[in-house]
């Protein structure tokens, strides 16, 4: 996600646009997204059961959540420190949201926690968690970066 262009005004007196709160979900959705899909695969893999499953799943996708801002803001110039302070400020309302509502959908959805790989309903009910989780972290997302918050504080360190 290029977090190079931005316009400040966007991010003042409690507006954000929705095209930015779209890329904001965008970008959490996809260190979410390879963190979950690598614990989902790693866990149904090795046979662990669901509940090591999912937490591999949930860290995996925390740290990938944060390692792209924190790649993003460490090429901007950021100290260490400073940068893994950002990543976490700006991220983890964003993928704590994702995270809920994805794992929620799977763990609803019968059958999803003990499907295989090789099966359409592991898949299905995974990237369906996903699309969930977009449409109901974007707006969470707007709020936040309109209030200075989330993303925001990523794009004032560009």
């Amino acid at each position: 996600m290029d977090h190079t262009t931005h316009d400040p005004a966007e991010h003042s007196h409690g507006t954000a646009s929705w095209g930015t709160a779209v890329k904001a979900t965008l970008h959490c959705l996809t260190g979410c997204a390879i963190g979950e899909i690598l614990g989902m695969v790693i866990g149904t893999a090795l046979g662990w059961g669901n509940l090591p499953t999912m937490v591999l799943a949930i860290g995996l996708a925390f740290l990938f959540g944060y390692s792209f801002t924190l790649f993003a803001v460490l090429r901007a110039g950021l100290g260490l420190a400073a940068a893994v302070k950002v990543a976490l400020a700006a991220d983890t309302v964003s993928i704590t949201v994702m995270e809920f509502v994805d794992n929620a959908i799977i763990a609803l959805t019968p059958g999803a926690m003990d499907a295989h790989l090789t099966d359409a309903l592991f898949w299905s009910a995974l990237l369906g968690g996903f699309a969930v989780a977009f449409v109901i972290t974007t707006p969470v997302n707007k709020w936040m970066i309109g209030r200075g918050k989330g993303h925001a504080v990523v794009h004032a360190h560009h």
